[in-house]
């Protein structure tokens, strides 16, 4: 009787986003411990940096990076802050791996952790992570259980931290999403369109570390604007116009500018 021969497994490659303003601190740290451990969890992968409109020589560091380890580092660079869904955005325009992941650029989470999500992906379309234990200010972490509820009910999404920025998909669904929003919204845009086409989402609890540097810009003052993004978002999932459809395209097509390291630039 002959026997089965086992199918090799599939190559691990993941795109890395890291969306950064400010962060010339902490950019260094992320950026060691992600050469240091992807290795071990990916047959391929990068790490990219997008620098939101750094005023604190964030680039400068964020280049020499790309100089001694381009292409495992690589820069996108908006000259003015454009925002956090905007920086996300721009950093999956540049990946090039079959994983697309991102996290933040202060240091808060270990992507050492990626090694219990990147498994997860055999049967999942999206892991989206949730933060075990929460080293955020009191009122951060009030508004953000407040926001979560009203994202839950209205999107029927069943995720406990729609906005921790530890989160994994599949390329196939970042190519039929499009992120249009350009502030911190976007990690519930990316849940609620994904619930919207029936993706498959799992949840993975994640640890969450005290910033090492720089400060949260979350405010009470941002809860009128961010309930005026949820209903506006809402109504684009359930009643796209024509006027949404023709912007959406014309997003897909915006290609983000890259630093290259100097002998890559002729």
């Amino acid at each position: 009787m002959d026997v089965p021969v086992a199918s090799p497994p599939v190559p691990t490659t993941v795109s890395v986003i890291l969306p950064a303003l400010n962060e010339r601190e902490s950019l260094p740290v992320v950026i060691a411990r992600g050469l240091e451990v992807l290795p071990d969890l990916a047959d391929d992968f990068e790490l990219i940096v997008v620098d939101d409109g750094s005023t604190d020589g964030m680039r400068e560091v964020a280049e020499a990076l790309v100089e001694e380890h381009y292409p495992r580092v690589r820069l996108a660079v908006h000259e003015g802050n454009q925002g956090y869904g905007a920086a996300i955005r721009s950093g999956f325009a540049l990946a090039r791996h079959d994983l697309l992941f991102y996290t933040d650029a202060d240091n808060q989470f270990d992507l050492d952790e990626l090694r219990h999500f990147l498994p997860l992906m055999a049967n999942q379309d999206i892991v989206v992570g949730f933060r075990v234990y929460r080293y955020d200010t009191v009122l951060r972490s009030m508004l953000s259980w407040i926001y979560n509820r009203i994202v839950s009910v209205l999107f029927r999404v069943r995720v406990r931290d729609v906005d921790c920025a530890f989160k994994l998909f599949s390329r196939e669904v970042l190519e039929k999403i499009t992120i249009e929003s350009d502030d911190f919204f976007v990690d519930a845009e990316l849940v609620a369109k994904a619930r919207r086409w029936n993706y498959r989402v799992l949840e993975k609890g994640v640890r969450h570390y005290p910033r090492m540097a720089g400060e949260t810009n979350v405010q009470a003052s941002d809860i009128p604007a961010t309930l005026r993004r949820i209903a506006q978002m809402w109504k684009g999932i359930h009643f796209p116009s024509r006027e949404r459809q023709k912007r959406l395209a014309a997003m897909r097509a915006e290609v983000p500018r890259e630093i290259l390291p100097r002998a890559e630039r002729d």
